[in-house]
């Protein structure tokens, strides 16, 4: 394959054009065997594995390769992405992260673009856009729930194949700092199918939503061969992304109400990935067979199947007729090509690095237009109007570049002390981290602040600006529990990591199907293990007697189920039921001594209630172990029970700091600081998870970090903390709820700290 050959015969029939005279023979081991395609960064190869196997193989020219920033991020988001292997991605089969040269290699696909097969032959029929969509809505999925975003959805990185379309090419090589490739100023994507964030070069605010903007784009341009903002100019097309409606008009009906909902200008209004796929599957229809599909033969092909298999019996009946004819042809003349004859005289290899590369696992294809597209004139960059980024951190001659963190705080509503004390500690943290020796960190922190004044509108108002501050790159809060959930949501939709340490006890939001949402303290269904470990290691309360404070709801109902179920020491327990309308305990403290009891559990949330209870126990007598949540341990409990208080065990997912050796510092710092005598409760809890999030910035390297990169590393982060170990269980992606659950006994009117529940030895 030499001289002008290619360039009339695969240039035609593969897409692969002949090596030029500059052109290495081998790379890694591979043979080039002819280009596929070059860009600003490199050149993509059509390549031979030793194996025999036919990959695309991307080398990224050294200029770019020799900006740390570049090749660190080159590395982190191959190693991000390994584990993605979905049926509707292409796999990376090698790549060298640490050569000369970066290179990667990427499974071969023959089949053409979907910008391709639109040109040559029109716009695609409605069954074949419902089983593009679904696909492609699929692999976005898998993308998405492992905290990545692809950038760029367009019909020149969509493939297809005979069984359906391949998404390729997830920027591996977009560099986040100022480098040759970009500068902080620059946006990439490809006008006309990118966000109207994107456009307005939000980078901060481009999450999975962004991704579903552009799936639409181009659903409607598989389906009537334009595209829905038009073409022209970059700027043209960007301003009528930001300001107009998509042109939908030659969109068939029965897709505008899905496509109209993707293209929504705001991120929040559209539907995710997984909801799309639903969407397109619930139209298609679960079966297939001549008599399985929904879709309409008015198109004159064959009815489409299940959207994410064989359709049909047969693979390529998702397809128009003309595509599977060209697919095969293009597959039999790249299998056809030659290895290339040796060029005359010295020949340049890229050469493999001398120090042991990274992993080689299958890694999710970052790739061409057959397997690894180095977007040259697809791919258009512009600057934007966004303020001048700091350094990389990779010199110490000038400024440390400058991350924000943002605090989601109740300081002006009914929690507004937990807000403060977290806004404090998280200053606290701020000042020591950027206090540590220049020699040992990369970048400074600065703290945001918003208060939502334990509002609902209000919290999702101050997460949604939050989200578009492109600075802010994690958020520690919500600190209320009133409107955690509305903001929570928020959040996750943008891929913005939110870090709470007080709000959260029951809400939906603590499932461990969320990515960005990160709680650092137990759920509900783990409140009960502390009650149940010290009556049976401590106390060894053999008769234990359940208040059952109907007031109170789920936290009574878990509590007193939970240790019904489980009974301390493996006795008995005898429950007793308090109705939300009534304030009697005197009876349930009289059928408490009646029953004999050891130890009683007040299971509610009433520091008011709780109070009257303890006093009808002192005053029936009894002296048994009394125990209670959470909620109960405020000032009113402590006031109002008096004396009957004393001796109560209270269950905290909070520390006192002051009884903490390793919190001397941050406690002396504190009361001289805020002029305070009492450290407030979740202070050093705020100053721990900031800190823990500063430690997921440092261990993403030295270039600038990601959202959705910080999603990613954070849940695979441990942070010493002063007050618990913060760390996630790798399988279940929770955190480990045993390093936060914690017991107090009231003394002498004030509440000791005991320590974490299972290392308390002694009553």
């Amino acid at each position: 394959m030499s001289g002008g050959q290619s360039e009339g015969r695969a240039g035609v029939h593969a897409g692969v054009r002949a090596l030029r005279p500059g052109d290495p023979s081998s790379v890694g081991g591979h043979r080039l065997l002819g280009r596929l395609g070059a860009g600003g960064m490199g050149v993509v190869y059509l390549a031979r594995s030793t194996g025999g196997a036919l990959v695309a193989l991307k080398v990224i020219r050294a200029e770019y390769a020799a900006d740390h920033g570049f090749r660190a991020r080159f590395r982190r988001e191959a190693e991000a992405a390994s584990g993605l292997t979905g049926r509707w991605l292409v796999p990376v089969t090698a790549a060298e992260p640490e050569a000369r040269e970066p290179w990667l290699t990427a499974a071969f696909v023959p089949g053409p673009s979907l910008a391709e097969a639109v040109t040559l032959h029109g716009p695609l029929p409605e069954r074949t856009v419902r089983a593009l969509g679904a696909r492609l809505a699929e692999a976005l999925t898998e993308v998405h729930a492992a905290g990545l975003v692809h950038r760029d959805v367009k019909p020149g990185n969509v493939l297809l194949a005979l069984d359906g379309p391949r998404l390729i090419d997830f920027g591996i090589a977009r560099s986040t700092g100022a480098t040759a490739l970009t500068a902080s100023d620059v946006v990439i994507g490809s006008p006309g199918y990118l966000s109207p964030e994107q456009a307005r070069a939000q980078g901060g605010d481009i999450g999975p939503p962004s991704d579903v903007f552009s799936l639409g784009c181009v659903l409607a341009y598989a389906a009537t061969g334009r595209r829905p903002f038009g073409t022209g100019t970059a700027a043209a097309v960007i301003f009528r992304t930001v300001h107009e409606e998509p042109d939908l008009d030659a969109v068939p009906w029965t897709l505008v109400p899905l496509l109209t909902a993707c293209l929504a200008k705001a991120p929040e209004a559209r539907p995710t990935a997984q909801e799309v796929r639903d969407a397109l599957a619930d139209e298609d229809g679960p079966e297939s067979g001549p008599e399985g599909g929904r879709e309409s033969r008015r198109e004159g092909g064959p009815e489409s199947g299940p959207v994410s298999g064989p359709v049909s019996g047969r693979e390529d009946d998702w397809l128009p007729p003309a595509l599977p004819r060209l697919i095969a042809e293009r597959s039999s003349a790249v299998l056809a090509l030659p290895d290339p004859a040796p060029a005359p005289g010295p020949v340049t290899l890229v050469q493999p690095p001398e120090r042991p590369a990274l992993s080689r696992r299958r890694l999710l294809t970052l790739g061409s237009a057959a397997g690894v597209v180095l977007t040259g004139g697809g791919l258009a960059a512009w600057a934007a109007s966004r303020p001048e980024a700091g350094g990389d951190g990779s010199t110490r001659s000038g400024p440390l570049p400058r991350y924000v963190i943002g605090l989601h705080a109740d300081l002006s509503g009914p929690d507004r002390a937990i807000g403060r004390a977290q806004e404090r500690g998280a200053r606290l943290a701020v000042a020591d981290f950027n206090s540590g020796s220049r020699d040992g960190r990369a970048f400074d922190l600065a703290l945001k602040v918003l208060d939502d004044a334990g509002q609902a509108k209000r919290a999702e108002e101050m997460a949604g600006k939050f989200v578009a501050d492109h600075d802010v790159y994690a958020v520690i809060g919500p600190t209320g529990s009133t409107a955690a959930g509305t903001a929570v949501s928020r959040y996750e939709k943008g891929l913005l990591p939110i870090v709470t340490v007080s709000s959260g006890g029951d809400d939906e939001y603590s499932l461990s199907t969320t990515r960005a949402y990160f709680r650092l303290r137990p759920d509900e269904n783990t409140l009960s293990t502390p009650f149940i470990h010290y009556l049976t290691n401590v106390e060894k309360s053999r008769r234990t007697a359940l208040v059952d404070d109907r007031a109170a709801n789920r936290t009574s109902w878990q509590i007193v189920r939970t240790l019904t179920t489980y009974p301390p020491s493996k006795g008995t327990t005898t429950t007793h039921v308090v109705p939300a309308d009534s304030e009697d305990f005197d009876t349930v403290a009289a059928a408490v001594l009646a029953s004999d009891a050891q130890a009683v559990v007040y299971a509610g949330s009433s520091p008011h209630r709780a109070a009257r209870c303890a006093r009808a126990l002192e005053q029936a007598g009894f002296r048994g172990t009394r125990m209670a949540p959470e909620p109960v341990l405020q000032t009113a409990f402590l006031k109002e029970a008096g004396r009957a208080a004393e001796g109560w065990v209270m269950v905290t997912t909070y520390v006192d700091p002051a009884e903490l050796p390793a919190a001397a510092h941050f406690v002396k710092t504190y009361r001289k600081r805020f002029g305070v005598r009492t450290v407030e409760r979740f202070a050093v809890e705020a100053y721990d998870a900031l800190l823990f999030v500063a430690q997921g910035m440092r261990e993403l390297g030295s270039v600038e970090p990601e959202r959705g990169a910080m999603v990613r590393r954070l849940r695979q982060t441990t942070h010493k903390g002063l007050a618990k170990a913060i760390e996630f269980d790798p399988v279940t992606k929770e955190f480990r709820w045993v390093n936060g659950l914690f017991l107090h006994r009231v003394r002498n009117g004030t509440p000791d700290f005991l320590g974490r529940y299972d290392r308390v030895k002694e009553a």
